[in-house]
């Protein structure tokens, strides 16, 4: 038996303008896959013999990770909040010494949350295969068999043969060039990096606190303060900043003299970019990937998305084509790993767009800012059943609500009223409010802002059964 340890952080830049910082890719259905990417990771675990998950989880996505867990029927996962970015290095050791704390000492099966796995099968081999290694107190790394000549993933270089199915570690490589890459190809010495790993939790313990103490004691003076949230695992956030930041490939793999890889050939992808989506999407008889609302013409190897309005093309070949409620991308597929350069810019200019979507999501239901004007914000309001939001205050604007589908209930100072379809209620600035679904079924309204300033810091909670400040 191990414990699977999710590791879903990351934003997934190359793949905005449907990922962004605020809801990455991790956490989108990409594919042919109705379920997220984060979702299929722990899907995939179903029939092999494990303990509960723990997922190490950016404090900005908790909600959206919980949310996710509980529509598969994952009740048993722990979620521990990061603070702040610091690598894999560190939040594996987190992990690693959250699974201890009990005197347990668990093989972990490190995996990414935002990956492709076409062969459950052969992933389920290699996955028993590596407990074998792990509990001779071997650190595995599982390196993809390389298909073609790529440039986007980092590679491991095998060393002598161990055991019937592994090789020693010899070195890790960064991304290479198109020339070294198909040399690598060619000698059938190198793997991708899979970024996925097994091992007993003391045996990493042990070699990241002897290569890399001060993670190490950064990662364990914040865990010795960690407090229940909700559902969530907090840890000291000033204790965990000082933590440096490093990859577990630098850290400890290249480091240690217990290293070995795990070749695995099961139609993995990491999903990095726009091209890989294309790769692992069923395509027409024309070679393109459509969805949404598409419509073409004499288009071949084209990825086309579309989102809430109608998207047509005439006559074009491999491109991109992403069409989300506030931005669009058009690309080449051979220049599709510059959309990191295109987000560069954008975040230069402080463009929202980079870290939101229009449609963004709360632990109490979403809202869409479908319209927006120097003193007006529109909003579409969904409120899921038995949940509410925060009392709270505005100092800067007011608010109207007109429902469109449900029932509200709506606190305004000390009076409490129901408000139901075709109905309104008007909050002027500085009312302290709130908004409570007591229903059974969606509550949809309509807010209208009106005021001087208009941004989502203007709110002042008196309390919040989610446990936000």
């Amino acid at each position: 038996m191990f414990r699977p340890v999710i590791i879903a952080g990351g934003v997934g830049t190359r793949l905005w303008p449907l990922s962004r910082e605020k809801y990455p890719k991790q956490f989108l259905a990409l594919g042919d896959s109705e379920n997220t990417l984060f979702q299929d990771t722990l899907l995939r675990l179903n029939g092999l013999e494990h303990s509960r998950p723990l997922i190490i989880c950016n404090e900005e996505h908790r909600f959206i990770a919980a949310e996710q867990l509980r529509q598969i029927e994952v009740h048993d996962a722990q979620i521990l909040l990061e603070p702040i970015g610091r690598n894999t290095a560190p939040a594996i050791t987190l992990a690693a010494l959250k699974a201890i704390e009990r005197g347990d000492d668990p093989i972990l099966c490190v995996l990414p949350a935002d990956h492709v796995i076409g062969d459950e099968r052969a992933f389920h081999v290699a996955i028993e295969q590596a407990q074998v290694l792990a509990k001779k107190n071997h650190l595995v790394t599982f390196g993809i068999i390389p298909t073609r000549a790529e440039t986007g993933y980092g590679y491991i270089k095998k060393g002598k043969p161990h055991a019937r199915y592994a090789y020693k570690v010899d070195s890790f490589v960064e991304k290479p060039t198109l020339e070294l890459a198909q040399k690598y190809l060619d000698s059938s010495q190198y793997y991708w990096n899979s970024g996925m790993f097994m091992f007993k939790a003391s045996r990493y313990l042990h070699e990241i606190k002897h290569h890399q103490p001060k993670i190490y004691h950064a990662c364990q003076h914040a865990l010795e303060q960690q407090k229940l949230d909700l559902d969530f695992i907090r840890i000291n956030d000033k204790a965990f900043a000082a933590c440096p930041s490093n990859s577990i490939d630098y850290a400890v793999m290249e480091q240690t003299k217990y290293g070995v890889v795990l070749p695995l050939d099961a139609s993995w992808s990491d999903v990095g970019e726009f091209s890989a989506l294309w790769n692992i999407s069923s395509r027409d008889v024309n070679g393109n990937v459509v969805k949404g609302d598409v419509k073409t013409l004499d288009t071949q190897n084209t990825l086309i998305l579309s989102e809430h309005k109608l998207a047509t093309t005439i006559g074009v070949q491999d491109l991109v084509i992403i069409n989300t409620k506030d931005a669009l991308l058009v690309a080449h597929k051979a220049h599709t790993q510059k959309v990191k350069e295109m987000v560069n810019q954008l975040q230069l200019e402080n463009r929202s767009e980079v870290s939101e979507h229009r449609e963004v999501y709360r632990p109490w239901g979403k809202y869409d800012a479908f319209d927006r004007g120097e003193r007006f914000l529109v909003k579409r309001i969904t409120v899921k059943p038995g949940a509410r939001l925060s009392k709270q205050m505005h100092h800067h604007r007011a608010e109207h609500w007109v429902v469109v589908a449900g029932t509200a209930k709506v606190l305004i100072g000390d009076k409490v009223s129901y408000v139901t379809e075709n109905e309104s209620v008007y909050i002027a600035i500085a009312q302290v409010h709130a908004l409570e679904n007591p229903g059974k079924v969606d509550l949809e309204l309509i807010e209208v802002q009106s005021g001087s300033y208009l941004a989502e810091d203007d709110i002042l909670r008196f309390d919040d059964q989610y446990g936000r400040s």
